[in-house]
């Protein structure tokens, strides 16, 4: 049950963007989460889990998952401003 607990935990870092040591703590310690998505990671864990998804639906096309995650300082807008450009 431990690593539902722990494929739950790097499902919920990377689907919010959040830093390891983030973690709800209901999902264990953010090193062993880490360590997990590490490890199966370099086992091509992940790829293998994707490639099937994508084969149960019997269409061949690209699926893809962003985790992308850009954090700005809130006074990133105004910088611009500032320094005499145009703000959008």
């Amino acid at each position: 049950m431990r690593r539902w607990r722990g494929l739950s935990g790097i499902i919920f870092i990377n689907r919010n963007g959040l830093r390891w040591r983030d973690a709800p703590k209901e999902y264990g310690p953010h090193k062993t989460l880490y360590n997990r998505w590490k490890r199966w990671s370099d086992k091509g864990i992940f790829a293998r889990m994707m490639a099937g998804l994508a084969a149960d639906h019997g269409e061949e096309k690209t699926v893809m998952i962003d985790a992308t995650y850009l954090k700005a300082h809130r006074t990133a807008s105004s910088l611009a401003v500032k320094k005499g450009g145009v703000a959008v």
